[in-house]
């Protein structure tokens, strides 16, 4: 079965740094594009960065653009997030996903990991 797991979380002041891991196993982790998602009580799971296989490719959501850095080892199985100058309404729940597009580009496969927790406070 395909397993995913994130770690890294914690909690951080505000304008605070960190770096989140994800490893996968079950799969063939070249072949998938990744992301990162973040979630609160209440409201939707929020993408916040995703990447091709290869790791090139990179695009990021607006609320946290110019502020994290989603990358990718595939000899290690892992997918990063680096989040820098972290704000109070960072805080959430962070997942990371595997997946793959269909043939109009709508979301074909996907897999995720249990989620780990960022809390921006002073």
């Amino acid at each position: 079965q395909v397993q995913l797991v994130e770690s890294g979380g914690g909690s951080v002041q505000p304008g605070g740094s960190l770096n989140l891991s994800c490893v996968a196993s079950g799969i063939t982790f070249n072949h998938y594009r990744a992301a990162w998602y973040r979630e609160v009580p209440g409201r939707q799971r929020e993408v916040i960065a995703r990447t091709d296989p290869d790791g090139v490719g990179k695009k990021y959501g607006d609320s946290v653009k110019g502020r994290c850095t989603i990358s990718r080892d595939n000899g290690r199985n892992t997918v990063y997030l680096q989040m820098r100058s972290l704000r109070p309404e960072d805080t959430a729940v962070y997942f990371c996903s595997l997946y793959q597009l269909g043939t109009s580009l709508e979301i074909a496969e996907q897999y995720w990991g249990q989620g780990t927790q960022i809390t921006v406070s002073s």
